[in-house]
């Protein structure tokens, strides 16, 4: 019998079964669940499940509104305190893509009894340093034990009621913004499987721990019109522009040059590293999104990559294109622009 002292502790990569936002219950399956089920939307209640929408948001005064929402999952890396400061980045980006202002947050914790204690410490002090970062406060949650760990956050936030920016908006002649670069989903899939070079992992951490506040406020700040606002995580940027194409019954053209991706996922895509939640991604949206001709299924992928703690995705009408670039500049956020809207069938068409 082994020493137990020689025995490794598992990493917490191996005790998920599926890696950060790509353990999102698959997009027709959601779909499928929820249309059977009756949304009791009052006069106060402005945004629902019906959307897909990032949060809720419910009035409580002519000049303001509550916004609310809850995000958690698996470990996505290693490191406990990195894998908290993802998952509470993550939770508060559904406020900063709803225009709103997060107030407080409460954690959500399954934890196994297998692991020490002092790893569950880490991974709240990794929370905590991004509620910090975002200016509010923990003030509570809620424990579970549970064989895979998970960890998250409810968010609650603030909006007037008439400045919520949600993902149905969208108008033709709009330019569609991404504020960060895709391939989160893919590169955590190479760190699980132990694949990831140092290099890719210190910039698929830089993208996954990056808040969306500074690109939130500039969406939100009024100095430009916003005609429709989401944020790109579990179901891939093809799978949320989808979405927000059907709820403003518009079509996307999507500009492959343009879009940012992180440095070599397109050739672990080519290897075969690619999460299962990604390609039923792009399985769900294949037949709304026409690709050109011969595009390699790797980089289709990408563009379905199931993303953690992804960037803001902006439709802002055309003729404001360039004011919306340099707020965002001013602000330090790399933002690109990436496609356009357009009249026609809900759908996407990816150009180069």
């Amino acid at each position: 019998m082994a020493d137990e002292k020689t025995v490794k502790p598992k990493r917490l990569t191996e005790m998920s079964h599926c890696a950060g936002c790509a353990a999102k219950l698959r997009a027709p399956d959601l779909a499928q669940v929820l249309g059977g089920l009756k949304s009791a939307k009052g006069a106060q209640a402005l945004v629902g499940f019906s959307t897909h929408d990032d949060a809720a948001v419910y009035r409580l005064a002519p000049g303001m509104a509550v916004v609310e929402t809850v995000d958690f999952f698996p470990p996505v890396v290693d490191d406990p305190f990195q894998f908290g400061a993802i998952a509470a980045a993550n939770a508060l980006s559904d406020i900063y893509a709803m225009g709103a202002r997060p107030l407080f947050a409460l954690n959500l914790v399954c934890f196994p009894d297998e692991l020490p204690l002092k790893v569950l410490s880490k991974i709240l002090a990794g929370g905590q340093s991004k509620a910090d970062e975002a200016g509010i406060p923990i003030l509570g949650g809620h424990s579970i034990r549970d064989a895979e760990p998970k960890f998250g956050m409810a968010v609650t936030g603030v909006v007037h009621p008439k400045k919520v920016l949600t993902n149905a908006g969208a108008k033709p002649g709009d330019v569609l913004f991404l504020t960060k670069p895709l391939g989160s989903g893919i590169a955590t899939t190479a760190i699980k499987r132990g694949v990831a070079s140092r290099q890719l992992t210190k910039r698929a951490l830089g993208v996954m721990t990056t808040l969306n506040r500074a690109a939130g406020e500039v969406f939100a700040s009024g100095k430009f019109k916003v005609n429709a606002l989401t944020d790109v995580t579990g179901y891939g940027l093809l799978g949320h522009l989808l979405e927000m194409m059907t709820a403003a019954k518009v079509r996307a053209s999507l500009d492959l040059e343009r879009i940012p991706l992180i440095a070599d996922v397109p050739a672990l895509a080519e290897q075969g590293v690619v999460p299962g939640g990604t390609q039923s991604n792009l399985e769900h949206v294949r037949k709304k999104v026409r690709f050109p001709e011969g595009l390699p299924e790797c980089i289709q992928w990408v563009l379905a990559d199931a993303q953690t703690n992804g960037g803001l995705l902006a439709s802002v009408p055309a003729r404001q294109a360039l004011k919306a670039l340099k707020a965002l500049e001013a602000a330090g956020v790399d933002a690109a622009l990436i496609g356009e809207v357009q009249a026609g069938k809900p759908g996407i068409d990816v150009v180069g």
